[in-house]
């Protein structure tokens, strides 16, 4: 099977660089006429698989299937499964970060064999890049991605990451574009072709962290509903040419629950960020 970051490459070249969101938060199942139990989330997945057939990649926000126990699971299980049997690419939105026998046993869970399993997965570095080996690992080993926090729009998360190193091989730079360059360390084996390990840098920052040398995609939220505008994302932190791929979820979600005006919205925001290839 191709890497990952191939396969991504491929599918944003023939579907558009769109990464739809599946979020079913209480208010937009409420939005939907759907209860806020493990039926209504099984509803509201079946409406969004439908809807986003035949796009890119997308992205299910995990922590709102945790929220009913092992139905929910389920439910994101068969979600997975639906999805990627429509020849979606599918990136699990669990931002895992831990250390040794943890870190690991999340990798098997997200990037191994189990049925959680995922094209790819997001991930948190801020234990430090090397306390993801194990995902990295497991990733490559299954042809499977990993998209690494650098700059996310929170404001809180500045404090952390736009704080500058004061020595040692880093010194001058950036956490997060420190994170950008441990990324680009590991992609740099996959060379000429685009590695697996991408990053995550906010659509709203004023200052992002450089991407020019990543050799990956660039996951880019907050498009849409969170004020990132798809005409102004060419170029962001000096990315490439089909480089950038902006996520939405909200801006779509709330066209529903229609899935054919769902489905439009998507069509909408895929049109608006063609330009990005």
């Amino acid at each position: 099977m191709p890497t990952f970051g191939i396969r991504l490459r491929d599918a944003m070249r023939a579907r558009g660089p769109l990464c739809l969101g599946i979020d079913p938060h209480p208010e937009l199942l409420a939005g939907w006429g759907l209860a806020a139990d493990a039926d209504g989330l099984a509803a509201f997945c079946d409406i969004c698989v439908t809807a986003f057939e035949g796009f890119a990649i997308v992205k299910p926000q995990v922590a709102f299937f945790e929220t009913y126990g092992s139905a929910g699971y389920a439910v994101l299980e068969r979600t997975i499964a639906e999805l990627r049997r429509a020849g979606v690419l599918v990136l699990a939105d669990a931002k895992r970060g831990d250390i040794g026998t943890t870190m690991a046993a999340y990798a098997a869970a997200w990037a191994g064999d189990s049925p959680l399993a995922c094209d790819a997965v997001t991930a948190s570095p801020y234990l430090g890049f090397g306390s993801l080996q194990p995902l990295l690992d497991t990733a490559a080993a299954h042809d499977r991605g990993v998209f690494v926090l650098a700059a996310t729009s929170n404001p809180e998360g500045a404090s952390v990451q736009q704080a500058v190193t004061a020595d040692g091989p880093g010194e001058g730079r950036s956490i997060a574009q420190c994170m950008v360059d441990a990324a680009a360390a590991v992609n740099r084996a996959a060379q000429p072709d685009p590695g697996s390990v991408g990053v995550v840098v906010g659509a709203t920052l004023a200052d992002p962290p450089d991407v020019s040398g990543l050799n990956g995609a660039v996951l880019v939220p907050g498009v849409g509903a969170q004020g990132g505008r798809p005409d102004t994302l060419a170029g962001l932190g000096g990315a490439q040419p089909g480089q950038l791929l902006p996520a939405v979820s909200r801006e779509v979600l709330r066209a529903g629950p229609d899935p054919t005006a769902v489905r439009a919205a998507a069509e909408r925001l895929r049109d608006a960020v063609a330009h990005l290839i």
